[in-house]
């Protein structure tokens, strides 16, 4: 038997599909196994508190999925979703003023299968994409598959600058044949933005939709974080305001992500095609999933556990934004989210925090550079860090910057010697 530990060849170079030279593996999962530690701090993965779940509830509504409906979970099931799933998302999208029916909706394993979803049905080699700068480091790994060109939208506190992608869109349409940029869908995170945690503006967003139907664009809509506001007054939703956007969510930051049901919510014709190719992808998803899924928005009161948890989110960002103050050099800058799981901190351009990332290791914390967070080889974000305050104890993260602040520290005074011995 071959030793496991022994550096083994690819003998099979050859044979993969040429996309696969394009794709790269998620900075979030690589951080898992050091995350897990126990002497680690980590502020790198985004996964939602589920510590304090009711336990006993969702004991209940699990055997229920079961007891009550019987052998309808372990079978087979629609490639669009269960019928009272989808029935499910109807309600829960009525409180964000998006009144769809369940044939405008299919449910996916996760939002994650959404965005594979999307990419699948929509690009082709080398077709134009846009989305925020930085943006959602799965949504690129995700995309990359069918070697999109993605073009990066700088946001600010307001969202995606709406006003650079009006420049940037008549950039393309001057260098298209037909007078129109030819670009497949602008894909954007409008509230609590992954990493940047920004939510875009009421004219931000009006100003996005005017410019998607003045040059005929599709707008893809990532809201997993909408409900998990802690601060300030709720923005409309995209799709609220247009039905033509593609609406993605999922139930993992309002129950639990492990049961991995998200769902797509978009015009019918484009449904269809979405579907068409969930079929080659995965038949259906798990209708056990679904089915404690229904129970469980259906049978408890699930908006007040999820305050409970948002309130534990508010404590945290503040710890997160006292520590930054206290601990990062007065040159860093940071955003200041309402809500979501995320900071989106950038130092002076002598700090590069993929190798920062290393040292951080050697000091028990983790964090996600930001240069995985832009498309590949634009070497864009690298001295900027993605920051989650979404597991951690408030002492920990406060822990946590402190020594991420000593470690930048170190860096900029070696890059203060190094210019004033003029080195650099």
């Amino acid at each position: 038997m071959q030793d496991p530990g022994l550096i083994q060849f690819d003998d099979w170079q050859n044979l993969y599909a040429s996309r696969m030279e394009s794709m790269r593996t998620s900075a979030v999962r690589d951080l898992f196994a050091a995350a897990s530690r126990s002497d680690i701090i980590s502020l790198s993965g985004g996964m939602p508190d589920i510590r304090n779940l009711p336990l006993k509830t969702v004991s209940k509504v699990t055997a229920d999925a079961v007891l009550k409906e019987g052998v309808a979970g372990l079978q087979y099931g629609n490639t669009t979703g269960r019928e009272e799933t989808k029935q499910v998302v109807c309600r829960l999208m009525k409180d964000f003023n998006i009144e769809v029916t369940t044939a405008d909706v299919t449910i996916t394993s996760g939002g994650q299968q959404a965005l594979d979803l999307i990419g699948k049905a929509f690009i082709d080699k080398g077709d134009i994409i846009i989305t925020e700068g930085p943006t959602y480091l799965g949504a690129l790994q995700a995309f990359s598959a069918y070697e999109p060109a993605v073009v990066t939208i700088p946001f600010d506190d307001e969202g995606m600058q709406t006003d650079l992608l009006e420049a940037e869109l008549a950039r393309l349409a001057k260098e298209s044949p037909t007078g129109m940029p030819a670009v497949k869908f602008i894909y954007t995170i409008p509230n609590f933005q992954n990493p940047g945690g920004v939510t875009m503006s009421l004219a931000r967003r009006k100003h996005l939709l005017e410019l998607a139907n003045r040059y005929k664009i599709l707008v893809v809509e990532d809201d997993p974080y909408g409900r998990v506001r802690f601060l300030g007054t709720s923005v409309p939703a995209l799709r609220s305001m247009d039905d033509k956007v593609i609406y993605l969510s999922t139930v993992s930051k309002v129950f639990a992500p492990g049961l991995r049901t998200g769902w797509i919510i978009a015009p019918r014709p484009i449904l269809a095609k979405i579907n068409l190719v969930k079929q080659g992808t995965d038949l259906c998803g798990s209708a056990l999933n679904q089915v404690i899924v229904e129970h469980y928005f259906n049978d408890t009161d699930w908006q007040g556990e999820l305050n409970k948890i948002i309130e534990l989110y508010r404590v945290r960002r503040e710890a997160m934004l006292k520590a930054l103050q206290d601990y990062f050099p007065p040159e860093a800058t940071w955003t200041r989210p309402e809500g979501g799981l995320f900071v989106w901190a950038t130092l002076p351009d002598c700090v590069d925090t993929p190798q920062l990332l290393s040292v951080a290791l050697e000091k028990g914390v983790t964090f996600v550079p930001g240069d995985g967070c832009y498309p590949g080889g634009s070497g864009m974000g690298r001295s900027s860090m993605r920051l989650a305050f979404c597991y951690e104890e408030p002492e920990s993260i406060r822990e946590a910057i402190r020594r991420l602040g000593e470690v930048i520290e170190e860096r900029m005074e070696l890059y203060r010697t190094f210019a004033a011995a003029g080195v650099l």
